[in-house]
């Protein structure tokens, strides 16, 4: 049997959930679809020194627009897809008419029909929106998944305040809760009681510190057994009532100093202590997870970015270790983090680079050797598959170029001019919390011996010690002596280490196993990667050490 792997998709979520994922194959899935008509998303990413970059990344725009493709997923769904799917698309088109909300549906319509055939029948989903379509996706829903099996409509209060003129501050999002059938997985959750409730609540303190509160020992209703006994003088009959324990058992409780008796002499009652409540059950309304703010460490500046601990406990409440999560518009990665650290297996899907590059560096950064094994599928595994990405589009093989290296997008190529900076690696050789970095430039058609010295002066301006070229082109003689009269980046606190300051890599070195040369010195306590590319987590770490 093959061992599993967990999988990180690039393309289109579509054609991935019809191609790669087998019908009832998943226990949970977790999407996030963006819906902003008239936004342009932007990325600030947060460096590993740290610091937050200066440049903005394009993570995706807005493409739900009516179009030829929206024409064709509303034809299928209306044509082969469920009746009552059918039938509530065609009554929505005659009520929005062709604008981009109906898009939207109609591209979200046929998607969810192929995530409901891949969920187990005791999966679930959630859905995570905001109020601007919240409605309508929950009417898609209720046709797909049946209105028997919606569960909840979560609330998740998103920010604290916000300015909103002539209307009241948007401040929370809307999570819909679906389950495939009757029988589901279900891990109740809790929360922690407020300061406010445990001092009125649990007010008493044992001489060992624990605190806890006097329960009521009886319940309405006489029994003829054990339990509606006279004990310690106490006729629990004659008020009609019953001990809700036995008398065996309450003769061990009281052994056990879990019976309070109240000096004035009256009644006996339980000690529940603090300690043993598991909390207030998990409401439908969710303002304690606070959003990720500006000096979160979890924070990459991905505009939809959301916080781990809200994965995390939709992950507990409906899956259990070793089931499958799927997040069919992974982003960032929050999900696919979340279940990595509960010890979920995972499913993530994106349509960019950019978000497989983020999530393959976030993975790494997070869990480093103790990340379980993955693949990614779907990019481009040799030269020929690199050079079509190439002429389809330049902005996503640059951001896929830079993660066979490991480096962070440095700039919005949309955004002012170039700085000749595509991407950049930041790395710590002297343990002094200061970190050097490594640019890099990506280039796709035909570069010469004169951008190698401009890549030289951008060394210089930046401040950086080591520069790379990633060319999908060989270099010439002159590039390659150009990069030579550069020389060496040596280390102070490496003797005999040296790195080449200006270094050429074409794609199919890269695709072959070369890598790019720089200090990885790892400070006391903490992880940093080597880099790894092809080869599977878990590799051996390189080390100066």
């Amino acid at each position: 049997m093959t061992a599993w792997k967990n999988q990180l998709f690039f393309g289109d979520n579509l054609e991935i959930l019809r191609e790669h994922i087998p019908v009832a194959s998943v226990d949970l899935i977790y999407l996030d679809p963006p819906f902003n008509s008239k936004a342009t998303y932007n990325v600030l990413f947060a460096e590993k020194s740290g610091e937050k970059s200066a440049a903005q990344i394009t993570a995706f725009e807005d493409t739900w627009h009516w179009g030829l493709e929206s024409e064709a997923a509303y034809h299928e769904v209306v044509t082969l897809g469920p009746r009552k799917l059918s039938d509530l698309l065609q009554a929505l088109r005659s009520f929005l008419g062709t604008n981009d909300m109906m898009a939207y549906l109609t591209m979200m319509a046929v998607r969810l029909v192929e995530l409901h055939r891949v969920l187990k029948p005791t999966g679930s989903i959630y859905l995570h929106c905001d109020p601007t379509a919240s409605h309508y996706l929950r009417m898609l829903l209720d046709s797909i998944f049946g209105p028997v099996n919606f569960r909840n409509e979560i609330i998740w209060k998103r920010t604290s305040a916000h300015s909103s003129a002539k209307r009241y501050g948007p401040v929370h999002d809307v999570i819909l809760f679906y389950t495939k059938s009757s029988e589901y997985i279900w891990n109740p959750s809790y929360t922690e009681y407020d300061q406010k409730y445990l001092k009125s609540h649990y007010s008493q303190i044992d001489s060992d510190g624990r605190r806890w509160r006097s329960d009521n020992l009886t319940a309405m209703g006489i029994r003829k057994g054990s339990s509606g006994q006279s004990w310690r003088g106490f006729d629990v009959s004659a008020k009609g009532n019953h001990w809700k324990f036995s008398i065996e058992t309450l003769e061990r409780l009281d052994s056990e100093g879990r019976i309070y008796w109240p000096p004035s002499g009256g009644w006996p009652a339980y000690k529940r202590y603090l300690d043993e409540v598991k909390g207030v059950p998990s409401q439908d309304s969710w303002n304690d997870i606070p959003p990720i703010n500006s000096q979160a460490k979890e924070r990459l500046g991905y505009p939809t970015q959301k916080p781990e601990a809200l994965l995390e406990r939709i992950i507990r409440a409906s899956s259990n270790e070793g089931d499958l999560v799927l997040d069919p518009f992974c982003g960032c990665g929050t999900a696919l983090i979340a279940a990595e650290r509960l010890q979920r297996r995972w499913l993530g899907i994106d349509i960019t680079h950019l978000a497989i590059t983020l999530i393959k560096n976030r993975l790494h950064d997070t869990f480093g050797p103790e990340l379980a094994a993955y693949e990614v599928i779907g990019e481009p595994a040799d030269l020929t598959s690199a050079q079509a990405l190439a002429a389809v589009n330049r902005h996503q093989f640059e951001w896929w170029a830079l993660g066979l290296v490991d480096a962070r997008p440095a700039q919005d190529k949309k955004k002012g001019p170039d700085s000749g900076v595509d991407g950049v690696i930041h790395f710590d050789d002297d343990n002094s919390g200061k970190y050097k970095k490594v640019v890099i430039q990506v280039k796709s058609g035909h570069v010469t011996a004169a951008q190698v010295r401009d890549l030289k002066g951008v060394l210089e301006r930046e401040k950086a010690p080591i520069g790379a070229l990633l060319s999908l082109k060989p270099p010439t003689r002159p590039m390659q002596e150009e990069a030579a009269a550069a020389g060496f980046y040596e280390p102070a606190h490496f003797p005999g280490h040296r790195f080449p300051r200006l270094q050429i890599l074409t794609i199919a070195e890269l695709l072959g196993g070369k890598e790019l040369e720089y200090p990885r010195f790892a400070p006391s306590g903490t992880f940093k990667k080597a880099a790894r590319r092809r080869g599977s987590p878990g590799d051996k770490q390189e080390s100066l050490l």
